[in-house]
C-alpha cells in the first residue's frame, strides 16, 4: 500500500463549556492512503465529526486540540499558521458538509460561488477560463443543463442537486483529500445512491482520497475501502470493508451491524438495538467507554481501557481479544481465531 497522505496520531480535542470540559476526541489515530475511501462510523456523539473538524482546524472558539498530530503530506497541520491553513483548505483538503442549504449563500448564484472557490486560490485566472472551469465542474457532477444552471440560486435546486454543487465546490481545485461529513443524510435513498456513485466515479477520475463520515453502515458498504469505528471519542475497531462486515471483532461493531436490516435476514426476526446511552463526555469512563452497554463486559472493562489488538492489517480494542484472555467462555475467541486465519 502507498504512503499515507494523512496520518492522525493520538488526536485529543476538547470543548470548554459551562458544564466543564467535554472530551470529544480522546486519542484517535488512523491513516488515509492515496486514492483510498476511508469510512468513519459511529453514533451521534462518538467524536467522528469533531475529528474531521480538527483535521481542518474548523473548530468552534470553545474547542482546542490538546495534543496529537495531524500530518498531511508530511506537514503537521496542528503546527502551521492560520494563513498556511487557509491556503491548504479548499486547495489541498476540501470538505462537503451535511446540509448544503446552510453551506450555500442563498443570495449568490451557485455558479459564482463555485467560481469563487477557484478564484480565491488562483487570483490571476482569466474570466473566460474561470467560467469554463466552473462549467466543467458542473458537468463532472452531472448537473443537467449545466450552463443554464450556473446562474441559478440555491433555492432553485433540489436537495440532491445542491449537494452536487457542494461536491463541485469541494473538487474545484482538485484537492488531494476530500472530507465528506454525512453528505447524504438528508437525501432520499435514490438520490443518496446517485451521490455515492458520483463520489466514487470522481474519486477514480481525480485520484482523490476521501474520508466519508456517516452513521449509516449501508453507505459504508457501498462506498468505502476501509472503516474506522468510533465510540466515546475513541477508535474501537479498524478493518477493510470485507473483514468488518464478514467478521466484526468489537462488540460495538457487532451491535451496529445487528441493528441494520438486510436481505439475508429473517423478515420475522426483530432488529436488535444496543441498550443504554452513550457516555457523558464531561466525565468519560476510565475503562472501555462501551462497557456499560456491552453484553460481554467483564469487571476489568470498567476499570481500564484496553489496548489495541492487531491482526494483520486490522485492529480492535477489547479485553476479550487480548493474547492472555482465556479461550473458555470467551464469545470473541472464535472470531479472533478466524481473523488470524484470514490474516495468515
Amino acid at each position: 500500500m502507498s504512503e499515507p497522505i494523512l496520518r492522525v496520531e493520538d488526536l485529543q480535542t476538547s470543548f470548554m463549556t459551562s458544564a466543564g470540559e467535554v472530551q470529544a476526541v480522546r486519542g484517535v489515530s488512523f491513516t488515509v492512503h492515496k486514492g483510498e475511501i476511508l469510512g468513519i462510523v459511529g453514533e451521534s456523539g462518538s467524536g467522528k465529526s469533531v475529528t474531521s473538524m480538527s483535521v481542518l482546524r474548523l473548530l468552534a472558539d470553545t474547542a482546542r486540540i490538546k495534543s496529537g498530530k495531524v500530518e498531511f503530506e508530511g506537514t503537521d497541520l496542528t503546527k502551521v499558521s492560520d494563513r498556511q491553513m487557509r491556503e491548504i483548505r479548499g486547495q489541498k483538503i476540501a470538505m462537503v458538509f451535511q446540509d448544503p442549504m446552510s453551506s450555500l449563500n442563498p443570495l449568490i448564484p451557485v455558479g459564482k460561488q463555485v467560481a469563487e472557490m477557484i478564484r480565491v486560490h488562483h487570483p490571476d485566472i482569466k474570466p473566460d477560463e474561470l467560467k469554463e472551469k466552473t462549467l466543467q465542474l458542473f458537468k463532472d457532477v452531472r448537473i443537467p443543463e449545466a450552463e443554464k444552471r450556473l446562474k441559478a440560486y440555491p433555492h432553485e435546486f433540489s436537495g440532491g442537486m445542491r449537494q452536487r454543487v457542494m461536491i463541485a465546490m469541494a473538487l474545484a481545485n482538485h484537492p488531494d483529500l476530500l472530507i465528506a461529513d454525512e453528505p447524504t443524510t438528508a437525501l432520499d435513498v435514490t438520490i443518496q445512491h446517485q451521490i455515492l456513485k458520483q463520489m466514487r466515479a470522481l474519486q477514480q477520475e481525480y485520484g482523490t482520497s476521501i474520508i466519508f463520515i456517516t452513521h449509516d453502515l449501508g453507505v459504508v458498504a457501498e462506498l468505502c475501502d476501509r472503516v474506522v469505528v468510533m465510540y466515546g471519542g475513541l477508535v474501537m475497531e479498524q478493518a477493510n470493508i470485507y473483514d468488518l462486515f464478514e467478521n466484526p471483532l468489537h462488540p460495538y461493531t457487532m451491535g451496529l451491524l445487528a441493528s441494520v436490516p438486510g436481505l439475508n435476514k429473517d423478515k420475522n426476526e426483530r432488529l436488535q438495538s444496543i441498550p443504554g446511552s452513550p457516555p457523558d463526555m464531561t466525565r468519560p469512563p476510565k475503562g472501555c467507554p462501551f462497557a456499560s452497554r456491552c453484553a460481554y463486559a467483564r469487571s476489568i472493562c470498567a476499570q481500564e481501557c484496553p489496548p489495541f489488538v492487531e491482526v494483520g492489517s486490522r485492529s480492535a480494542r477489547c479485553w476479550l481479544l487480548q493474547p492472555d484472555a482465556p479461550a473458555e467462555g470467551n464469545p470473541l475467541h472464535e472470531k479472533l481465531a478466524k481473523a488470524k486465519g484470514g490474516a495468515g
